[in-house]
């Protein structure tokens, strides 16, 4: 069985920014209250123009260019989304349509804010399968679109945007992408909602979910380190879904990291940008060049389901 590894990365995001100072013209908040409940400056929230379809495209095409692959070489195209609103053709398959990705499988996955990870497993697991050579795995969300404008305790959050990963073969099953540690608790799935499904809009209980994602969700990151034969002192990077920077420092203090360790932060710049959020996040990291190829980084995500899902990669 062959070993997997992130060959390439890329993102995209729009070009508008929605402030702090924006939202309080909207509702009742201020940027003060903003910042201190979650940590976030500002968001970038596209046009009506721009699809989901757009943003992952955009992303991908990034990560295409830069692994130097031509398009029929790609066997498996994964799209990681809670808000798109086309049910078929699939986003993968619009994607693969627009980059002349000819014959690959193509499909969607849903699994809220942890779509992400949870969608390089399975295109992990693919491609070690001998499915594929060549996968890649998008997250991408327009979450200005389920957005309830008039709800200030979510609408300060959420975000657009898109990340993407090329994975490939490796013969050093050691270099790439180690066990996904995946699963979720149903019984508190309504804690994070999409629902009413003609104008689903995002609701959640945010003290559930900020209790269990701070108490629950280190034990299972340290598990990834776990299983990938590392322990959390190894870890270059960490990138954890950007819900909000509460929950992302209050996670990281539990990790046992390094003090040299690189943490993401995008959510600051970025919002909560759901299944984008990782990938979004990582690929920032790896352009600016703050995380050095090679670098082993843990990826782990948690949101809606509740589900999670996270595992060590080397940074391409």
């Amino acid at each position: 069985m062959p070993g997997t590894r992130i060959a390439a990365l890329g993102h995209h995001q729009p070009t508008r920014v929605l402030t702090n100072a924006d939202l309080e013209q909207l509702v009742d908040t201020s940027d003060a209250w903003i910042r201190q409940r979650t940590g976030i400056a500002t968001r970038r929230i596209a046009g009506e123009d721009e699809s989901v379809t757009d943003m992952a495209t955009a992303a991908a095409a990034k990560a295409v260019a830069t692994a130097g692959l031509a398009p029929a070489e790609i066997g498996l195209v994964t799209v990681a989304t809670c808000s798109a609103i086309d049910r078929c053709p699939s986003i993968a398959a619009q994607v693969a349509a627009r980059l002349g990705i000819p014959s690959a499988v193509c499909f969607d996955l849903n699994n809220g804010c942890a779509g992400f990870t949870t969608a390089l497993a399975s295109a992990d697991h693919s491609v070690k399968a001998g499915a594929a050579q060549h996968a890649l795995v998008i997250g991408a969300e327009k979450m200005s679109d389920i957005t309830d404008w008039s709800d200030r305790s979510t609408c300060v959050l959420l975000g657009d945007g898109a990340g993407a990963a090329l994975i490939s073969t490796t013969e050093n099953d050691h270099a790439g992408i180690g066990p996904v540690v995946w699963g979720s608790d149903p019984a508190r799935g309504n804690a994070v909602r999409l629902q009413d499904a003609w104008q689903p809009r995002f609701a959640q209980e945010g003290q559930t979910v900020f209790r269990w994602a701070t108490s629950e969700m280190p034990v299972i990151a340290k598990d990834a380190c776990h299983r990938a034969g590392i322990a959390t002192t190894d870890l270059a990077a960490v990138v954890t879904h950007q819900a909000n920077l509460r929950i992302v420092e209050a996670l990281i203090r539990r990790l046992d990291l390094r003090d040299d360790v690189v943490i993401a932060r995008d959510v600051v710049d970025s919002g909560n940008t759901s299944a984008a959020s990782v990938p979004l996040a990582l690929s920032k990291l790896a352009e600016r060049g703050e995380v050095p190829s090679g670098a082993l980084v843990l990826l782990f995500s948690f949101g809606g389901g509740l589900s999670w899902a996270g595992q060590v990669v080397t940074c391409p």
